[in-house]
């Protein structure tokens, strides 16, 4: 798509600000302009008590082509904001935008008025006005903040947000580098997800036909019966997106510097609207030392997936006078952003070929690893299925015995009986996991095989224990729904748009917030104004997060001291199906006052 399909709004608008796109000059943040040396005392960033930001429409070129965006400060990605620990800021944003904007400053433990949640913890920014944003900084790591309004964040409004430690910071490092992830389309976003909704699939260039692929053709009728796609993975991607890398396309090869020898942190933050990445540097084993901001005990990897709204720092430690590629390959393998770490501008790696599509398993709708075979998916009353050993969590539903084979089962893919009643059961839920499984330790889609190690949530231990020893003392079970052919997406199979009670929590109150995925999406769950300890079961302790990447057809579990008093959104961090419903607000009291309600 070009500028001729941008609404005549844009248009205008655009024709206004006297920038219709010839000769048009990117701008980027001096962090994200190619050939960095990195972070530096002397770069230009934003810091100290008082922030300004302003809120704009403008333009953005990737590949050629020049489109509508909104920055802060006229640049994108945004700038970074660099606080330290301990210090109060005020962040004063303005918007000349001609519709209403707001900042949710992401991961961040803030009071709920300073979250930034238009109609939740604040009415938002109107146009021509500006907010004052003031808060504490009780935390460091990796951050970043983006536009909660519409849909906002896909046209650019996002930027990194790096705290510094009060005291010794317990990764040592020589130089660093932000890499900020995300996707860009020149579709209007209001066009995007009228095109998810008008027809299924719509931007799935790789569908499987009845040629490609590596089924059997009674693994191909199974699905047909099932009438799913196994290649539909990503809702949005690489048909229309085009993959960035600090503001950069693939071609125009984002490079930061190094000296060989450095141990260089790379501060990576996933900010795109739709695409999960698996991220890997050939050549140069990975430590992560930080997820979601918070420290972990270094572990040695040579890839990793980042899901979208989650942070991951690593460092490497090249040696050699050589350049690398970093490369982030979209989920579905259709398209990558590709970078250059080097010694010197100018120096390339070679580029890996984007690895063959991957396809979803009968894991991926919920059945748990199980023989499939016989089975009826369909749920048009076929035979039964049984004989693998019984998992814990079938055990619990009391389908099996622990170390004996699972019972025979006559659940289908739209087995509704299944759900308990505290889920709606309605035209928005067209898919139920009948046998979902905790799979925080399973290798991510498309990695299941590769030969190199592979991050997966079991392999993160925390550097510092969760504050809080209590064990939960009740346990919220919440389905994550949806309808893959309408594009609705729901909590327990009520959108937030129509009425979904919220869920309410006591102050101080230890709950276990059990997340059952009953599509064949993942969903990278996200809680504001709070961190969880993410159930994994290993005896080195539970990663402790605020964005859980939770598995198609899987479980995640995660325990939560609901300690900060307000109403606070959790939802799914892909930007359309949060906008189609995927949300709801977490209500905890008492307040500081008293209140109650």
């Amino acid at each position: 798509m070009n500028d001729t399909t941008l609404g005549r709004r844009s248009l205008l608008r655009a024709g206004a600000l006297g920038l219709a796109g010839l000769g048009f000059d990117m701008k980027f943040p001096a962090w994200a302009t190619t050939g960095s040396a990195g972070l530096r005392a002397d770069m230009p960033t934003l810091a100290g008590e008082d922030i300004r930001l302003r809120v704009a429409h403008d333009r953005f070129s990737v590949g050629g082509r020049t489109g509508h965006a909104i920055t802060i400060n006229g640049v994108l990605p945004a700038p970074l904001i660099r606080l330290r620990e301990g210090q109060t800021v005020r962040l004063h944003v303005e918007n000349t935008l001609d519709e209403d904007t707001s900042i949710h400053w992401h991961g961040l433990i803030v009071p709920f008025q300073m979250d930034g949640v238009p109609g939740i913890s604040f009415p938002g920014i109107r146009p021509g006005t500006t907010f004052t944003y003031e808060f504490p900084i009780r935390q460091s790591g990796t951050y970043w903040y983006h536009s909660h309004s519409g849909l906002q964040e896909q046209v650019g409004h996002y930027g990194p947000l790096v705290i510094d430690p009060a005291g010794a910071e317990p990764a040592a490092y020589d130089r660093e580098h932000v890499i900020v992830l995300s996707d860009w389309t020149f579709l209007h976003p209001h066009q995007v997800i009228t095109k998810l909704k008008q027809k299924d699939a719509y931007f799935n260039r790789q569908k499987q036909t009845a040629t490609t692929g590596e089924m059997s053709v009674a693994e191909r009728i199974s699905w047909s019966k099932m009438r799913m796609d196994p290649a539909d993975i990503s809702d949005v991607n690489g048909s229309t997106y085009s993959f960035l890398i600090n503001g950069h396309g693939p071609n125009e090869n984002w490079t930061g510097l190094f000296r060989p020898g450095e141990r260089v942190r790379l501060r990576f933050i996933n900010a795109s609207a739709m695409t999960i990445f698996n991220v890997r540097i050939p050549g140069l084993p990975m430590t992560v030392v930080l997820a979601d901001g918070q420290p972990v005990r270094p572990v040695e990897t040579d890839e990793f997936q980042i899901s979208v709204a989650e942070t991951y720092d690593v460092i490497v430690e090249p040696t050699s006078d050589q350049a690398y590629s970093l490369i982030a390959e979209a989920i579905d393998r259709s398209g990558m952003g590709r970078a250059t770490l080097a010694p010197r501008v100018g120096m390339t790696a070679a580029i890996p070929p984007l690895r063959k599509r991957p396809t979803l398993s009968m894991r991926d709708m919920g059945m748990g690893g199980m023989d499939m075979s016989g089975m009826d998916m369909g749920g048009t009353g076929a035979p039964a299925m049984g004989g693998a050993a019984c998992p814990p969590e079938h055990a619990a539903m009391g389908h099996c015995k622990p170390g004996q084979p699972a019972a025979p089962m006559h659940h289908g893919m739209r087995e509704k009986s299944l759900m308990p009643p505290t889920v709606k059961v309605g035209v928005g839920v067209d898919m139920v996991s009948a046998m979902p499984v905790d799979r925080t330790g399973d290798r991510p889609l498309g990695l299941e095989k590769e030969p190199h190690r592979v991050l997966t949530y079991h392999d993160l231990a925390p550097l510092v224990p969760f504050h809080d020893k209590r064990p939960p003392t009740r346990t919220i079970d919440i389905h994550l729904t949806g309808n893959m052919g309408r594009f609705m997406w729901s909590f327990d199979g009520r959108k937030m748009n129509e009425g979904a009670e919220p869920i309410r929590l006591e102050r101080d109150e230890r709950v276990r917030v059990n997340l059952i995925n009953d599509t064949m999406m993942n969903h990278p769950i996200h809680i504001h104004g709070h961190f969880f300890e993410l159930v994994t079961g290993q005896d080195h302790g539970h990663p402790i997060k605020h964005t859980v990447n939770v598995m198609p057809g899987g479980i995640a579990s995660f325990d939560l001291t609901a300690d900060a008093p307000g109403d606070w959104p959790l939802h799914c961090h892909l930007l359309y199906h949060m906008h189609a419903g995927m949300m709801n607000v977490v209500k905890v009291r008492p307040m500081d006052d008293g209140e109650a309600a």
